[in-house]
């Protein structure tokens, strides 16, 4: 099993959906680093040689940020928004929509479960 950049990657699929499993790198990121490399992204990781490995990850940590060091920006640039208190980092911090989507009906999935009715509510009487 290949590990390229602290990801154990899977050895039956091709290279260029392999390297997609690695934190900032998609589709189109692969196919750039592998024509870099000059390896077919068609082939499966497991046919790939120890020179074509070292060829992906030199290949890789010339790129851009990849992994922990991606992580650690994105946290570090949301909390700078809270900080300032933008619009945005206000929104992170009530945990809701952040890209100006709709919060009446939907964004279950941000909001969380739906709050259900007051139980301890008296009906009234006649």
């Amino acid at each position: 099993m290949a590990r390229i950049a602290g990801v154990d990657l899977p050895p039956n699929k091709q290279v260029r959906i392999s390297l997609t499993y690695i934190f900032g790198i998609g589709d189109s990121r692969s196919l750039t680093i592998l024509k870099a490399a000059d390896i077919d992204p068609f082939r499966k990781l497991k046919d790939l040689s120890e020179d074509e490995l070292n060829r992906i990850r030199q290949t890789i940590e010339q790129g851009s940020p990849v992994e922990g060091d991606l992580r650690k920006e994105v946290s570090l640039n949301i909390k700078r928004l809270m900080e300032i208190q933008s619009y945005r980092g206000i929104r992170h911090r009530r945990n809701l929509p952040v890209r100006g989507q709709r919060t009446h009906t939907n964004a279950r999935t941000r909001k969380g479960p739906r709050k259900g009715t007051v139980a301890g509510k008296k009906k009234a009487t006649k």
